[in-house]
């Protein structure tokens, strides 16, 4: 059985403070790092860790941490910088029980157009300590993301490619949209925020059955709210792919579900 039916993203992925990344950014002091950076950490506890609408944990809490370096701005008009990190979460496979996902990121960002477009290239590696080398959980992957703040609402698009995917099941493509919404027009007091948004997804795999899937692609999407309140992120989310119960192994791993999280940021 693979991570896809065992079963993610900056999360953010849910992995909301996911192995790349959180889907909404926190405000936070900057706390200090070597060579002029600052350093960025997170813990999350969640409901469940969500890769592509597939649980990792099968159904099962998820408790993450997140640390990256940034550098300072590379270019004069502050809109060029690089990063590299590290993320960690208990996972849980049929084939292996209860284990550890241990990522390490890096890239570079840069922002356009008056600071409204936002472009990301980074690579991403995905170990799992004392599982079984033979079944070639550990990979690699490269990933492209965009996004545009319009003003009243934020877009992006986001690609992640791998050359041989979780479980030797070859070339896999990971494509994303997402919108995001600030809620401004909420009386809320000072000091709290509110953004909903929207995610459609489609991944697609070389090998689907060492995969565990019942065909090559599949669609995954997510409607979610997220509340920060004085330093915390409060997230609340459902998801649920097109895959059958049966196309699951009889499983509701790639079920519709509700999912909740919180997460510090330090």
């Amino acid at each position: 059985m693979s991570r896809r039916l065992s079963g993610a993203t900056l999360g953010v992925l849910l992995t909301f403070a996911g192995a790349a990344a959180q889907e909404v950014e926190g405000k936070k002091e900057e706390w200090q790092a070597p060579f002029g950076g600052r350093w960025n950490a997170y813990f999350t506890i969640a409901s469940d860790y969500s890769y592509a609408g597939i649980s990792n944990t099968e159904l099962q809490p998820a408790y993450q941490v997140s640390l990256d370096w940034r550098s300072p701005y590379l270019t004069e008009d502050r809109s060029v910088w690089i990063y590299v990190g590290t993320f960690g979460s208990n996972v849980a496979f049929p084939a292996t029980g209860p284990a550890v996902e241990v990522d390490f990121f890096g890239g570079v960002k840069t922002r356009l157009m008056d600071r409204k477009l936002k472009l990301d290239l980074g690579y991403f590696r995905y170990l799992y300590p004392g599982t079984p080398a033979n079944l070639g959980y550990e990979y690699g992957e490269v990933g492209f993301q965009v996004d545009y703040d319009l003003g009243p609402l934020t877009v992006s698009g986001r690609l992640r490619h791998s050359r041989n995917f979780f479980g030797n099941s070859g070339q896999s493509w990971n494509k994303r949209a997402r919108i995001g919404v600030p809620l401004d027009f909420l009386p809320l007091p000072g000091g709290i925020s509110v953004q909903a948004y929207g995610t459609l997804g489609n991944f697609w795999v070389d090998n689907f059955l060492a995969d565990g899937l019942p065909s090559q692609d599949y669609w995954f999407w997510q409607l979610g709210v997220v509340a920060s309140v004085f330093g915390f992120d409060f997230h609340v989310a459902y998801t649920d792919t097109s895959i059958s119960y049966e196309g699951c192994g009889s499983t509701h791993l790639c079920s519709g579900r509700a999912l909740f999280s919180v997460t510090k940021a330090f």
